[in-house]
């Protein structure tokens, strides 16, 4: 139902990017530009100049200069592919990270990274502050990436270097990020901004920042695991088919398959339970049949009766 409506009001796409910018611009500006923890890609390099220049060139201000000459390369060299929503992700996420910090115009009241709750985090929490900053991140970008929009920067890179030298988008990425990192870490050494921490500290804080940020980029996207499928190979299949329609309440797939070792032909048995019903399952499969031979996989979406729907 809600695939449908996105399909047919595309504007439902654009306000669920522009929440996504918010809680990405609110996890930046807020909690990691002052921690001196870098995310890494335009962000993290919009970051590392706002460092060079003393803050007085603001982070927003910053992505979204770098992000527009990335816009204009990746549409010359990809077509279509980064269009408005991608013009229209980056331009909202440079907005709210100012906002957030003060530095939008007309909003210079607003700075809630000088709130008593994120000094005392800075001080006494440093950790909890980062992972905050990255879960906000991650489940920002997640919103964003789900309602087909992108935030420019590594992924327009990524994409234009797997046209030209095949390389693959994961590994631009993460060769981008790891640059925009170290370099952020350089700058903070040799401009001593941090004098309560090393440096080499907050680089490691800052790939800790990628790796929980991209779990829940992740999460968001594909959702968590809630169901199991189940692939059982017997040769009791029917019994333990009857088994699981009859004790467990769901449908059963019978498959015809050949087994190649011993050349036998069986049906094998194909089931989706979710995660609370593995126990009762394999409880069925071992009463009824010791040896057969069972694989149980994660399943990200099952639309159908019985088990709840996606967003």
């Amino acid at each position: 139902m809600v695939d449908k409506i996105i399909h047919k009001y595309p504007v439902t796409d654009y306000l669920f990017i522009a929440l996504g910018a918010a809680v990405m611009g609110l996890g930046i500006g807020v909690f990691l530009v002052d921690a001196k923890v870098v995310p890494g890609g335009a962000s993290g390099l919009a970051m590392a100049i706002h460092y060079l220049s003393g803050a007085s060139i603001p982070v927003g201000m910053a992505v979204w200069a770098i992000n527009v000459p990335l816009f204009i390369w990746g549409y010359k060299e990809l077509g279509k592919t980064f269009g408005l929503r991608t013009f229209f992700g980056f331009t909202l996420s440079s907005f709210f990270i100012d906002f957030f910090r003060g530095d939008a115009p007309f909003f210079a009241f607003v700075r809630l990274q000088d709130s008593d709750t994120i000094k005392d985090l800075q001080q006494h929490d440093f950790l909890f502050l980062i992972l905050i900053g990255a879960i906000l991140l991650g489940v920002g970008l997640g919103i964003i990436f789900k309602f087909r929009g992108t935030t420019a920067g590594s992924d327009i890179v990524a994409s234009v270097m797997q046209k030209r030298f095949g390389m693959k988008p994961g590994q631009a990425i993460m060769f981008i990020d790891f640059f925009v990192i170290s370099l952020a870490g350089i700058i903070i050494q040799i401009k001593d901004l941090s004098p309560d921490k090393p440096a080499l500290s907050l680089t490691l804080y800052a790939f800790l920042l990628l790796f929980v940020s991209s779990k829940l980029i992740d999460i968001i996207i594909d959702g968590f695991d809630y169901a199991r499928a189940a692939l059982i190979i017997s040769d009791k299949y029917e019994e333990i088919g009857n088994a699981i329609i009859s004790e467990l309440s769901r449908g059963a797939t019978a498959i015809k398959t050949r087994g190649l070792y011993r050349n036998i032909e069986r049906e094998m048995i194909y089931t989706i339970i979710t995660q609370k019903e593995i126990s009762a399952l394999t409880s069925i499969i071992k009463r009824i049949d010791p040896t057969a031979f069972v694989i149980i996989n994660n399943v990200h979406e099952v639309l159908g009766e019985g088990f709840r729907r996606r967003i």
